[in-house]
């Protein structure tokens, strides 16, 4: 294989000399003509090209016009880039005028849809030449050959598809307040207070908790006076009503033959209630009294000044100060749920015993994928109204390959509710299809997934904006990722990057041969792309045709490999 990275240029013989004997039409010599780059790469699903022509003096006829249209010819078709037309000083029209004595510099640039076959193609300029109305026929001529096509790699059917997360936690942390009231500067507990049907509800509740062999219970006393009446009382007013509850509480607790722990403390005075209840009522000037809390924090001097204030003080007296003067009794219980062990055995016993996010989890126990999708199918049919299960039957779906299986799930999700992980994962089979547009669009519903930035990275890197797709990609080790550095020059970083990769496979490997053609290093060439081959014989046919290889096609071992 013998591939010319720089070849002569016979180009634009659509340049004439025209005299009074004879019509004779010359191309111009290849040093006036320059096409770039050499050879040709596509970019963002295109393959660009700029043309420079030098049209020396006397060249262009006067009445002359040259249609130039720029062709990629390849095995089984061809693609026309876009035509520039020139004329000659004495014609009349709106194209581009090239002098005849002093000649002229003209750039054509053009860009072609990429097809894979144009890894192996040659760029040609063809020609539509008149003078006057005579037309001229002119040969085609050949000005490059063949495509770099390494950004074509990148492949949405491998980035990471979004997980609807279960939102299982071992232990469930639960408070249950209840509260006793007291009179005003009195400490004594009423019977009426005690027989409440919230304190009986109460008392229940921590029974049940401490009999419940998934549950632990602890509780908090907390006695409070309420602001007013001086910081000296209030402080004896407290400590005594905690002291009163205490004692009652743990005469309870006996009685019910309940062990458990109980922490016990009193406030003097509740300015942080006070502040609260104000804050949620009605009253009238209340922005007032909460502006005093804020410049004051002497504890006298804010009651004082609140007394000043004649219009909201008998409010205050009536409605709000009475719910400060009491005991708040918190259970706090932890409910512990069923052990990894537990969750995974009744996934496959007896998966209806299981709540919706505990088989969800279930599914994160295992690392067989087809056991994964089991549990979600079975997840879809116990709770057909929750979209997860939809959504994570197509994530293993996508991660089989299986993109048509994956949509109709992901769609499905949708269906049972609009959610951000369907709209990202429905982005990605919309990058498969090549539909640039709709993935965005879908991908701007998924803010806050957390596999959205590995996406965006496929996105951009399908678009060309290669140093956006490596920020979006940040420390993402994938055979994507590593391609956006590859075409950054990032060599050393998408060396680490495919490295790292969890689960490579021959793309990996032949990415490898890339970086280590573009800094010459022969045997890494070599040893990789034998690794991509063994995974993938296909490969062989690629290597042989990438211009990435060009320079090796001499090397004995380079031509063992790919024949």
């Amino acid at each position: 294989m013998n591939k010319k990275l720089f070849l002569p240029f016979l180009v634009l013989a659509a340049i004439f000399t025209f005299s009074s004997c004879s019509n004779k039409l010359k191309p111009l010599a290849a040093e006036y003509v320059k096409a770039e780059p050499q050879p040709l790469e596509a970019v963002g699903g295109q393959v660009p090209v700029t043309i420079n022509v030098t049209v020396p003096a006397k060249w262009f006829n006067k009445k002359a016009v040259v249609t130039v249209t720029p062709v990629l010819r390849y095995a089984g078709g061809e693609s026309y880039g876009t035509a520039y037309t020139y004329q000659g000083e004495k014609v009349k029209g709106n194209n581009q005028t090239i002098p005849y004595k002093a000649g002229a510099n003209v750039t054509m640039k053009s860009s072609f849809k990429y097809k894979p076959e144009m890894k192996k193609s040659e760029l040609f300029l063809t020609f539509d030449a008149k003078i006057k109305n005579k037309t001229v026929k002119l040969p085609d001529v050949k000005i490059g050959e063949g495509v770099i096509a390494t950004s074509a790699l990148a492949d949405a059917g491998t980035a990471s598809p979004a997980l609807a997360a279960d939102k299982f936690q071992r232990i469930i942390k639960e408070a249950h307040d209840a509260n006793i009231m007291f009179l005003i500067q009195r400490a004594e507990l009423r019977a009426q207070e005690l027989k409440k049907q919230e304190i009986a509800d109460w008392k229940d509740l921590v029974k049940s908790a401490d009999e419940a062999p998934n549950q632990n219970v602890a509780i908090e006393i907390s006695a409070y006076a309420s602001p007013d009446g001086g910081v000296k009382l209030n402080t004896g007013l407290a400590e005594q009503r905690e002291k009163n509850t205490d004692k009652y509480l743990a005469k309870e607790l006996k009685k019910a033959n309940i062990d458990v722990p109980v922490d016990a403390r009193y406030t003097a005075q509740d300015w942080e209630g006070f502040q609260e209840l104000v804050s949620k009522s009605n009253i009238q000037d209340k922005d007032l009294v909460l502006r005093v809390l804020s410049m004051y924090s002497d504890p006298e001097q804010r009651e004082a000044e609140i007394k000043n204030i004649s219009s909201v003080f008998t409010v205050l007296a009536e409605e709000i100060l009475p719910q400060l003067r009491r005991s708040r009794l918190t259970a706090n219980i932890e409910i512990i749920g069923k052990s990894d062990e537990e969750i995974s055995n009744l996934a496959q016993s007896n998966p209806r015993e299981l709540t919706v996010e505990e088989i969800l989890y279930a599914a994160t126990l295992t690392s067989d994928n087809a056991k994964k999708e089991a549990i979600y199918k079975k997840a879809a049919e116990l709770y057909p109204n929750d979209y997860r299960c939809y959504n994570n039957i197509g994530m293993m779906r996508f991660l089989a390959g299986d993109l048509n299986g994956a949509e109709a799930m992901f769609n499905k999700a949708s269906q049972v509710s609009s959610n951000k992980e369907a709209n990202m994962n429905l982005g990605l089979i919309a990058l498969t299809k090549g539909d640039q547009a709709k993935a965005e669009q879908l991908f701007g519903s998924a803010a806050g997934v957390n596999e959205l930035s590995e996406a965006l990275g496929v996105l951009y890197l399908e678009r060309g904006e290669y140093a956006k797709a490596v920020n979006s990609f940040g420390s993402v080790k994938s055979n994507n990722a590593a391609l956006a550095q590859i075409l950054t020059k990032d060599y050393s970083k998408a060396q680490q990057t495919l490295n790292s990769v969890a689960n490579p496979d021959a793309t990996t490997d032949y990415l490898k041969a890339v970086v280590a053609a573009r800094t010459n290093n022969a045997a890494g060439v070599v040893s990789n792309l034998k690794a991509a081959i063994a995974k993938d014989n296909k490969m062989a046919k690629e290597a042989a045709i990438d211009l990435e290889f060009a320079k090796y096609a001499n090397n004995a071992d380079f031509t063992s490999l790919v024949k």
